[in-house]
């Protein structure tokens, strides 16, 4: 009885939609240029402020290496996101592609936390305008503000408050009536003025900076009057990388979030001729511009200013002021102000997308399918979850945030990678509606599986069979990659030669490459999309592995609140989802 009903409650775990099922597009036409242009938009914009934290406190110049770090994880995602796209045109999002290939119960997961990373985006953009607006203004409007609220709330609410509430929320609610014509036409001027105004701090940084910025020595300690810092401490041991090796990984988890958003390249794209084309090249070349943009001014911001000098609470243009160009400090936060204010034009569409369709699923209330298509629902929508982005402001401090939506979107990530090692290998749907009915050549399920099936399936297309050998070997890699991240967390412990650390990583690294072989080994869809990841199956565990890598390098309170969110996801989702779901 009990093995009947945990059956039961695995197989709904892992029912999944038909990808026909799927789809929701704005009905626009975009070329390679104007996705270029959404993405590099969408995702330039707050790493400002993530320069500065993570250069001030984290990782010193060595914030290039972590760029890089960031970088190239958002690549493999990317890819994977492409072919995905490929697979399924109309769909654009991780909850869909979750659904259609590992099941409900993940995709509920991956959605659930897309909400949350969608208003704690909100969230942020109004932290870093309110501070960057404050800072324009002296910081004279928020000290009346500062004397009547408890200085033991977060510096962040004390300061900006009546902004964070009333400012976002009205802005929100009225752009909400903006045409998504007129939007992309704003999107494209303010991208160029994000070109310009950083191209401007880069520009500036390599004529004014100095490079003794990159080795400084505990004689400029003393002479700046931080002899006390001579050791690994606060502002570090000095060099090109004070915070060592720990610093680096560090910031590169707090970095990735200045990479997120080209996802939105995938959403608002008709289906056309050259899509299957356009999409992929957008992705990357949005990608790649803004690893040149971050890396320039990253190095800019640390040639220009000793890295100690910078403070978490600054926001990139005060750079300036610290090298005596007051002038550029205005300008430089006058285009940072209208970076960010246009920022919040691209959060609330997607997250009532989003919302809209898990209600549609049946896996949210039904009564959240409206948030979609009445003008009264959007306006509450609206007003609703700018308060619960106010809120997060109140309680989170900012870089909290960051780290709270990196480590959300690292996890979506690592969900779609799995989808691409998983559904490459999967037999071919032949009618819509009917998951059991498969290509006549693949009626091969019944077969006995046998240790030689692992490595020779005898079969050139996929079949039942090897597809089920697929998805249990790639969630069983998950699982070991996991342990192994969790493993080489304690690097100073490997690097001290300790042999029973070292046996640990040795026998998961073995369990690794043999199930990455047994993939290997299977067959793959005849039909492969108009675009794929290469080097299948090993470009997308290596993407899974550098997201958890970097997920590791978040704080044990940023996992605690992400904890908490989880924790009222899964009491929805087993409360109402789960039973009410259209799946069947």
């Amino acid at each position: 009885m009990v093995y009947q009903t945990l059956r039961k409650l695995v197989q709904k775990l892992v029912r999944r939609r038909m990808p026909t099922e799927h789809g929701i597009q704005v009905n626009i036409n975009l070329s390679t240029l104007d996705l270029v242009a959404l993405g590099v938009g969408r995702t330039v914009g707050i790493g400002g402020y993530v320069l500065v934290v993570v250069a001030s406190s984290q990782a010193g110049p060595s914030i290039l290496i972590c760029f890089l770090v960031a970088g190239l994880s958002s690549v493999l995602a990317g890819l994977c996101y492409a072919e995905m796209n490929a697979q399924f045109p109309r769909s654009g999002s991780a909850y869909l592609y979750s659904f259609v290939t590992i099941g409900e119960f993940w995709a509920f997961i991956c959605g659930w936390n897309l909400i949350l990373s969608f208003v704690a985006d909100t969230a942020i953009v109004a932290c870093a305008w309110t501070l960057a607006f404050a800072n324009l203004l002296g910081n004279q409007i928020s000290q009346p503000l500062n004397e009547s609220i408890s200085p033991h709330v977060p510096q962040v609410l004390t300061e900006y408050l009546g902004f964070i509430v009333v400012g976002l929320m009205l802005l929100l609610i009225e752009l909400q009536t903006l045409p998504f014509d007129n939007f992309f036409l704003v999107a494209k001027v303010i991208v160029l003025v994000k070109l310009l105004v950083l191209g401007f701090v880069i520009i500036s940084g390599f004529i004014k900076g100095d490079l003794h910025n990159w080795k400084l020595t505990e004689e400029d300690y003393i002479k700046a009057g931080l002899n006390d810092t001579s050791t690994l401490g606060p502002l570090g041991s000095g060099g090109f990388v004070p915070f060592g090796f720990k610093g680096i990984l560090r910031g590169a988890a707090t970095c990735f979030y200045a990479f997120i958003g080209f996802s939105i390249i995938l959403t608002p794209v008709k289906k056309e001729k050259n899509s299957q084309c356009s999409i992929p090249m957008g992705i990357m070349i949005s990608l790649f511009i803004c690893f040149v943009l971050y890396f320039g001014v990253s190095a800019a911001l640390t040639l220009m200013v000793p890295y100690y000098k910078l403070q978490p609470g600054s926001i990139l243009p005060e750079a300036f002021l610290l090298i005596g160009w007051a002038p550029a400090y205005y300008v430089v936060s006058f285009g940072f102000f209208c970076s960010l204010s246009a920022s919040l034009l691209s959060f609330m569409f997607p997250i009532r997308r989003l919302i809209h369709m898990m209600a549609k699923d049946d896996l949210l209330f039904p009564v959240l399918t409206r948030i979609r298509i009445g003008s009264y629902s959007r306006i509450m929508a609206s007003v609703i979850f700018s308060i619960i982005a106010a809120n997060m402001a109140f309680f989170l401090g900012l870089t909290d945030l960051v780290d709270l939506r990196s480590l959300e979107s690292l996890l979506a990530y690592s969900m779609v990678a799995l989808c691409v090692l998983i559904l490459r290998y999967q037999p071919e749907v032949q009618k819509e509606g009917n998951e059991a009915e498969v290509q006549e050549g693949n009626r091969t399920a019944a077969e006995m599986l046998t240790l030689q099936r692992l490595f020779f399936p005898g079969s050139y297309t996929p079949t039942s069979l090897s597809g089920r050998v697929v998805y249990v070997c790639s969630s069983l890699l998950v699982l070991l990659i996991i342990l192994l991240c969790l493993v080489l967390t304690q690097w100073p412990v490997l690097l001290s030669g300790d042999p029973v650390w070292i046996s640990v990583v040795v026998v998961l690294l073995v369990l690794i490459t043999g199930l990455t072989g047994v993939i290997w080994r299977q067959p793959q869809r005849s039909s492969p999309p108009p675009f794929k990841v290469p080097a299948l199956p090993l470009l997308p565990l290596l993407s899974i592995f550098v997201n958890v890598y970097l997920m590791m390098q978040m704080t044990a309170l940023t996992w605690a609140r992400f904890g908490i969110w989880m924790l009222i996801g899964f009491a929805i989702y087993f409360s109402y989802g789960i039973q009410h779901s259209l799946v069947s």
